[in-house]
């Protein structure tokens, strides 16, 4: 009986046992067969944090392949508040780094139910502070933000993105869906108390690039000569473009006034309207052009038929129309070179407002060119149906009609090429993105004929060397254009107002081979206001540039070999100073990009000096690092390898001083400033 009872125990102890492995086994098979998937989504959210991370905008290109809108990687500072006990307290040290109101930041974080951004694309200064406090809860994300490392240049074309990261005006608007790219997420990991460790990203997929048709030197050489133009005028604004009239590219946009992009928000409206696509104006006596044209064309003037323009005055349907200056007998090219109202007004008559609309249908006028710049206007072109008694003399003269510059540039870049309108474009190709297609653009059509063509050429001609557009006499070249202009509305009053005016000059060259088309537009300029003495000048500077950095041939004849060589020095000299103002804005991009990128030991060098490195002999880019490195300013002249610098090499300066470098090259002078023509006499329009 004694020795059953151990045995018992045994049997029951082993029973127990059993009992409990099977309860074990049973109930860690359930755990990991059953409540897997439960379990580990659990833990999942417990351990990880999915932030979205912004995709890389895709870089826009001059046709050159110079960049002119990039986006670097920057860190944005997020809060987990589920790892945050003490939201106040974190508030309170962050508003410091931050700059931003600790109640802000409070309630970010305790409204949260996943990760918040707190703030964007911080300063590696910033993110240092930040880093140094070894907040929990606080961790960084890469983000993207956007540079344009040119700054003014070619703003109105390129346009802008907001703190998001979508296009708001120019490019970054109309061609977004291709640029903006797919946003990725990035993943945060942390253990059981709470610590991060081994973030990674899922890639986002970047946008695409888009290459412009613009050129970076012609830009500058445009915006250069309208700046210098608004200070002579003194006009509100003002805009200058340069097309190739073989293809409806454009060459170059510039709108004055300027903004920078990379800080759009602080400039009004009016500074970042682009004015060569939304605002409408009446031309004035450069539509003389087509009007001409269309009778030419019809056979029913010719450029030396005699017309008496009445001493200068002319009765359309009960309203007197006055000339600037008497006139009696012309020739119509003589008309055209007079800017005569009254014998232009002749030959409209002949016309008829249906033939007379359907020319000036056919280049262009009253609809939308297609370009690929956002806001474009029609303008205003009423159907003849429309038109009042009066309204052929009023549109004869440039009245009651009205269009973009890049519509009237795109019209007379048809007279330039032989009478074919090609639809202007900007954008030479888009590679990459997800926008699909790109949207289908319109074909060229035939405006004139041939012939009728290389008779307005002729005509316009005479314009510049013995009419209204002396001032616009190039250098070396053939040309030919028309001033204009053109009384505006006033708005008080609706009617044309004495004092206002658009001053404009439009033309091309050299004439019988055109490489440019180039408008130039001030909007009521101060003084001086007829179109050949404000814009001829600016036509003159920039075309003069635009050609020899093109390296078009010289076409004028009679000239000496030393007055040839003096223009071709001269020519070159001016475009070479541009170009090389252009590659030395393009080196200097990185300026930018190495200053929001690198941390430096500005705070040493604040306390104890900088001694100033030599920079004989190193690279653009070479001295830009190291400027940005030691956190002085580098002001760069000229392009190549570094000959002098100011202060000399050893000199110790405060930090955030500046250094200029001299850069040069053994095969090219400092090229001379490009000479401004005098002032004329006051001429017609």
């Amino acid at each position: 009986m004694e020795q059953r009872r151990p045995r018992l125990r045994w049997l029951l102890i082993w029973a127990v046992a059993l009992v409990w492995m099977v309860a074990v086994v049973g109930r860690l098979a359930y755990l990991q067969l059953y409540c897997y998937g439960d379990y580990f989504a659990k833990a999942q959210r417990q351990q990880q944090r999915t932030v979205e991370t912004s995709p890389t905008r895709g870089e826009i290109f001059d046709r050159k392949g110079r960049e002119l809108a990039i986006s670097i990687p920057m860190d944005s500072v997020f809060a987990d508040p589920t790892d945050i006990t003490d939201p106040g307290m974190v508030a309170r040290l962050l508003s410091r780094a931050l700059d931003l109101p600790a109640a802000d930041i409070e309630q970010k974080i305790r409204e949260a139910s996943k990760p918040v951004r707190l703030a964007k694309k911080l300063s590696p200064e910033t993110v240092e502070r930040i880093d140094e406090m070894n907040l929990k809860g606080v961790f960084f994300q890469k983000e993207n933000r956007r540079v344009y490392p040119l700054h003014e240049l070619a703003a109105h074309v390129l346009g802008f993105v907001d703190t998001d990261e979508k296009g708001m005006g120019g490019i970054e608007h109309s061609f977004d869906k291709w640029i903006r790219g797919k946003p990725g997420h990035g993943v945060v990991m942390s253990d059981g108390k709470q610590r991060h460790y081994d973030p990674h990203e899922a890639a986002a997929d970047p946008g695409g690039n888009v290459t412009l048709t613009i050129d970076e030197t012609l830009q500058t050489i445009a915006e250069k000569e309208l700046a210098t133009g608004m200070q002579e005028t003194h006009a509100k604004n003002g805009v200058v473009v340069i097309q190739d009239p073989n293809t409806g590219e454009l060459l170059a946009v510039a709108n004055y006034p300027v903004f920078d992009p990379n800080d759009a928000g602080k400039y009004p409206d009016m500074a970042r309207m682009d004015r060569v696509v939304t605002a409408a104006y009446e031309p004035g006596s450069t539509f003389k052009m087509i009007t001409l044209a269309g009778a030419i064309e019809r056979h029913l003037t010719n450029p030396a038929e005699m017309i008496d323009c009445q001493m200068g005055s002319i009765m359309v349907a009960g309203r007197l129309i006055h000339d600037h200056k008497p006139f009696g007998v012309l020739s119509v090219t003589d008309i055209l070179a007079n800017s005569s109202d009254v014998g232009t007004i002749k030959v409209a008559e002949r016309l008829g407002p249906e033939r007379f609309y359907e020319t000036i249908h056919d280049f262009g006028f009253g609809a939308l060119t297609g370009i690929e710049l956002p806001g474009e206007q029609r303008g205003l072109l009423r159907p003849a149906r429309n038109w009042g008694p009066s309204s052929i003399g009023s549109v004869a003269m440039g009245q009651e009609v009205s269009g973009t510059p890049v519509q009237i540039i795109s019209a007379i870049s048809a007279l330039a090429n032989g009478g074919t309108y090609y639809p202007p474009k900007i954008v030479e190709k888009v590679e990459g993105g997800f926008g699909g297609p790109l949207p289908a653009r319109a074909e060229p059509h035939q405006a004139t004929d041939e012939k009728t063509a290389a008779t307005l050429r002729q005509m316009m001609e005479s314009v510049i060397l013995k009419g209204t557009g002396k001032p616009a006499k190039l250098d070396g070249w053939t040309a030919a254009g028309k001033s204009g202009t053109a009384q505006e509305i006033d708005t008080n009053t609706g009617r044309y107002s004495p004092t206002a005016y658009v001053a404009s000059f439009i033309g091309f060259a050299p004439v019988n081979s055109p490489a440019i088309t180039v408008l130039v537009m001030f909007d009521t300029p101060q003084g001086e206001h007829m179109g050949g003495n404000v814009g001829g000048p600016v036509f003159k500077r920039v075309t003069e540039q635009a050609l020899a950095y093109l390296a078009v041939p010289h076409d004028v004849p009679g000239l000496s070999d030393d007055q040839f060589a003096s223009n071709v020095k001269k020519n070159g000299d001016a475009a070479h100073a541009a170009d090389v103002a252009a590659e030395s804005a393009s080196e200097a991009k990185y300026q930018a990009a190495v200053s929001k990128t690198t941390s430096g030991v500005a705070a040493q060098n604040a306390v104890e000096g900088i001694e100033m490195p030599n920079f004989t002999g190193q690279t653009v880019r070479n001295v830009i690092e190291e400027c940005s490195r030691l956190g002085v300013t580098p002001n760069l002249i000229g392009n190549g390898l570094a000959v002098e610098q100011s202060p000399d090499a050893g000199t110790v300066v405060p930090h955030g001083s500046s250094v200029t470098v001299r850069f040069g090259r053994a095969a090219k002078l400092v090229p001379a400033s490009a000479k401004t023509p005098s002032a004329s006499s006051r001429t017609a329009r």
